[in-house]
């Protein structure tokens, strides 16, 4: 793994807004616009490099539904924070029928410096975005500037091939594909738009509308989109600890469709996802596979024995982007209290490469590693204002 500079295409602002990426710049807190999509640098991998990570992301990715099942057979759906009686079946009854689901991806956050066994930070297997830049633009970028070299990207074919395989699972009627108007960058926007089309490549009928236009009809007792047609089939970049908490959370679950014909509405990605994309999974992995090469210790009752050894990142169970992320190095002074619940996980800063933290977003499709990412920030928390660049295999 290794980091190069190189100079910009001309006029790639330009480029990439025509490949979906019309949020090539960021506006940072001092008012200046600096770019997101960042080609003055790029990295380089080996093949064996490569082909070792995507095993690591496969045994991950096992071990992450391993976990999952082990929740909830175990009845620790409160371990995740999942108290309400009415969302903890949902999700039981979710992940007894996942094979009767579709569930299409997620993205691993691994720290890795290429010199060492890659170790996973966090798991988002319900509404990952990055997902254009690192399916579509960085592919064109390669092909442009690196013809006849590779890349870790096979996501297109496997979105494709994915929704090919899991038609069956969908009830009759066009899949809606749903984003929120609140995004006002345009992120969640095209992340759906690109989902969308991948999903007509693969020959199913679909529509789309915003989350916000969503309507409830009261007779039938159904959602209906915004043409009055009942949403029989829905997959929305909006988190399932919001679909089951706002103001229509009772209507999601009275007509959840979790397989086998119950409900009225089928959401993409599946109830049954709300097990991985929570911190607290980090501490049960650590519990059911201690020592594992691939993971970080972490624990949910306080920071035990990382306070004076490696030192912590406290990390909100369900936390976003960074949000409400701390970092205590070891001997630190106790943190005050914030009063919200959090995962201690081993404290492991971020590889520097030419004084830029750096973070690998790992790509699973259809159960199958599918790709790489690799966001900069600046920073030991990769946040709103990281980077996305791209990446080459010679």
């Amino acid at each position: 793994m290794e980091r190069r500079t190189i100079t910009p295409r001309p006029d790639w602002q330009r480029t990439v807004e025509e490949q979906g990426i019309v949020y090539p710049l960021t506006r940072h807190p001092d008012g200046s616009l600096r770019p997101y999509w960042d080609e003055s640098a790029h990295y380089v991998f080996s093949l064996p490099e490569v082909e070792a990570l995507e095993e690591t992301v496969e045994e991950l990715h096992t071990m992450c539904l391993a976990a999952a099942g082990h929740l909830v057979e175990h009845g620790r759906l409160a371990d995740l924070g999942i108290t309400d009686p009415r969302v903890a079946a949902a999700v039981t009854e979710s992940w007894h029928r996942r094979a009767e689901l579709p569930s299409v991806y997620g993205r691993f956050d691994l720290h890795y410096d290429g010199t060492g066994p890659a170790k996973m930070l966090e798991y988002n297997a319900d509404t990952p975005t990055s997902l254009v830049e690192a399916a579509s633009a960085q592919w064109f970028w390669m092909e442009e500037r690196f013809p006849g070299a590779d890349q870790w990207n096979s996501l297109h074919e496997r979105l494709v091939d994915t929704w090919r395989k899991q038609a069956g699972l969908l009830p009759p009627g066009p899949l809606h594909f749903a984003h929120s108007s609140a995004d006002e960058l345009g992120e969640d926007l095209m992340t759906v738009a690109y989902l969308k089309e991948t999903a007509e490549q693969a020959g199913l009928d679909t529509d789309w509308l915003s989350m916000e236009e969503i309507g409830w009809d009261t007779l039938s007792g159904r959602f209906v989109d915004n043409r009055l047609r009942f949403i029989r089939a829905i997959f929305k970049l909006y988190p399932w600890e919001w679909l089951t908490t706002d103001e229509f959370a009772g209507h999601v679950l009275d007509t959840l469709d979790n397989g086998g014909g119950t409900g009225s509405t089928l959401w993409v990605e599946p109830a049954w996802k709300m097990l991985l994309s929570n911190k607290a999974l980090l501490a049960i992995l650590w519990e059911l596979y201690p020592g594992h090469p691939n993971l970080l210790p972490a624990y949910l009752d306080g920071p035990r024995e990382l306070a004076a050894t490696t030192g912590y990142a406290a990390k909100p169970l369900l936390g976003r982007e960074g949000e409400g992320v701390t970092l205590h190095p070891p001997g630190g002074a106790a943190p005050p209290a914030s009063g919200e619940t959090c995962c201690y996980q081993a404290l492991a800063p971020l590889p520097v490469f030419d004084g830029n933290h750096v973070v690998l977003g790992a790509w699973v499709v259809g159960g199958e590693a599918a790709g790489l990412g690799i966001r900069e920030s600046s920073g030991l928390i990769t946040d709103s204002y990281a980077r996305f660049l791209p990446h080459v295999i010679l």
